[in-house]
């Protein structure tokens, strides 16, 4: 039986190399077999093995092949650009009662020119940013804390994010969270070199970049979920 733990091979790290080289339907459907072997079983292991991690430090994350990975089929309905693959695979981790789209969670993606590990709220719902920066505003000492720990800096350095111009309608320009109100993403992220998902301790680097950032996620949902659960609760009793 192998316990090693699960990670990402070089051949499928080849496989998206010459995926983006030859992003067509005839030469996808030739190599498939490659795809399925080298990519996406690959990955369904990855997600299973952060599902049982998660379950020890994040048990409100959830992960499931189902869920959580990304089709590498693109939607070109409304795109000039008509390519049907991406050139990457990717797995997101959504808070259990929210949407993919909805809230703070986990991200990651594998493509040839880069690993990317992140997390957080990547352009919100313009509810769930008002509620986010009024919870930054009344917390932001809580918020400091957060980004500046040891760990934190050293995997990704800052809170990271598009930021407005210009302080928000509604807060006064001088607000001690000036700086983190006028975040319009607020994310964790590190990137590194596509070869880290190849290596042994790929998962590890998963986990610690997860754990890491989770008090981040945490923090950001706070506003967010009893909300949504309340909305939810209100659509159900008009639609019975």
């Amino acid at each position: 039986m192998n316990n090693k733990p699960p990670t990402f091979p070089q051949a499928g790290l080849n496989f998206l190399k010459n995926l983006k080289r030859n992003n067509d339907r005839e030469w996808f459907q030739k190599h498939r077999p490659v795809y399925e072997e080298s990519v996406k079983l690959p990955m369904i292991q990855l997600v299973e093995a952060l599902a049982k991690e998660f379950e020890e430090f994040a048990p409100e994350i959830m992960a499931s092949p189902k869920t959580s990975l990304f089709r590498i089929y693109r939607d070109t309905r409304f795109s000039k650009d008509k390519r049907p693959f991406k050139n990457h695979v990717a797995a997101s981790f959504s808070v259990r009662g929210l949407d993919r789209h909805q809230g703070a969670g986990f991200y990651f993606h594998i493509a040839p020119t880069e690993l990317w590990i992140g997390g957080g709220i990547y352009r919100p719902a313009a509810d769930e940013l008002r509620w986010v920066r009024d919870h930054i505003a009344e917390n932001h000492g809580r918020l400091e804390k957060l980004v500046d720990a040891r760990q934190f800096r050293r995997l990704f350095g800052e809170l990271a994010g598009e930021q407005s111009s210009r302080m928000p309608r509604g807060y006064r320009s001088d607000h001690p969270a000036e700086h983190y109100l006028r975040h319009k993403d607020f994310l964790a992220a590190r990137e590194l070199a596509p070869a880290e998902a190849t290596k042994p301790n790929f998962l590890k680097t998963l986990v610690e970049s997860f754990r890491t950032m989770h008090p981040l996620i945490r923090f950001l949902n706070e506003p967010i979920l009893p909300r949504r659960q309340e909305r939810d609760r209100h659509d159900r009793f008009l639609s019975d």
